[in-house]
């Protein structure tokens, strides 16, 4: 019988992220997408978006607000990798969900953790919704108890693929995709969870994201979308 952890893990997603700000990020895929407006009211009406499935953890306290500004780039990035240099939708997107599953409050402080997220992510602020992605880092208070506890986790992607909505709304109108060249891209993995004296877990873990990927350009991070199919 495994343990569990007694704190937030770093991979719940979507707090604070309003349902026009979904839409819009999804819109600038493709305009048949907006089809996905209810799946995305569902979604809100969640309040904190996807869970883990460790019930017995504790919500957080509080998550960043959208207006939360982005941090300082001299405050590093701690553990948190660079990005790579992908022009490749489905293997960028599959980088950035390890990231985004992998944290280590060991050697890595919440700042640092925010500041490296934020170098992932694409400078078009059109298309950027940071909220959707820092949202997944919790409240100071929070990470300072992970912090107090060694809470380290690592992440193993098993694939990564276009759900099939986006690949037939791309069908059915290719040059849609050349506004933003945002693509859409469900990735799938297990996250491994460790603390103090021996404890952890691992979790299945799924994420829908928003990458963009100019021609001749590296691929970056929009957002976390809502999960329009699988």
């Amino acid at each position: 019988m495994r343990k569990r952890s007694p704190s937030f893990t770093l991979s719940s997603y979507g707090a604070g992220w309003s349902a026009n700000r979904r839409i819009t990020i999804v819109a600038c895929v493709v305009a048949v997408l907006l089809a996905v407006a209810g799946v995305v009211a569902l979604l809100t009406g969640r309040g904190n978006g996807h869970q883990a499935p460790d019930t017995s953890a504790p919500a957080p306290t509080g998550s960043p607000s959208s207006s939360e500004a982005p941090p300082k780039p001299s405050s590093g990035s701690g553990s948190v990798p660079k990005p790579p240099q992908i022009a490749e939708p489905v293997a960028y997107a599959k980088a950035a969900a390890q990231m985004l599953w992998s944290y280590d409050t060991r050697d890595t402080s919440r700042d640092q953790q925010l500041a490296g997220m934020r170098a992932w992510m694409t400078t078009e602020t059109k298309y950027a919704d940071w909220a959707s992605v820092s949202g997944q880092v919790p409240d100071p208070v929070l990470w300072s108890r992970m912090a107090d506890q060694d809470q380290h986790a690592t992440a193993q992607v098993t694939e990564g693929h276009y759900p099939g909505a986006f690949k037939q709304a791309l069908a059915e109108d290719p040059s849609a995709i050349t506004e933003a060249y945002i693509y859409v891209v469900t990735v799938n993995g297990k996250q491994q969870i460790a603390w103090k004296k021996g404890g952890g877990g691992a979790e299945d873990r799924a994420v829908t994201l928003a990458v963009q990927c100019r021609p001749s350009h590296e691929c970056t991070l929009a957002a976390i979308a809502p999960s329009v199919t699988q």
